[in-house]
């Protein structure tokens, strides 16, 4: 009996972490140029696409470009970050 729950607590485990961190497809290819810069250089950053949670599943958002408002002067990529219910995506933006 021991041996049984000892292998149902690793099947367990496993099958949990498995399901923990969704598995992402490849960000689809970028056809052609990048979007034209809206605005002088140094004012936007082209981010380079990411996946988002709409909701119901990722969808991928493709390159666009962030404009810099005042006061800010780095640029913080799209990256996953600590939250009270697990990790969670930050979107890229500028920061001061």
């Amino acid at each position: 009996m021991k041996a049984f729950m000892a292998a149902l607590t690793v099947l367990m485990t496993v099958s949990t972490a498995a399901f923990a961190q969704p598995a992402f497809p490849p960000p689809p290819p970028e056809l052609g140029p990048p979007p034209p810069i809206p605005g002088p250089p140094g004012a936007f950053v082209l981010e380079p696409g990411h996946w988002k949670w709409n909701g119901v599943r990722y969808v991928w958002v493709g390159r666009h470009w962030i404009h810099r408002g005042p006061g800010f002067v780095h640029f913080i990529p799209g990256h996953c970050g600590p939250s009270p219910g697990g990790p969670r995506w930050v979107p890229p933006h500028w920061g001061p």
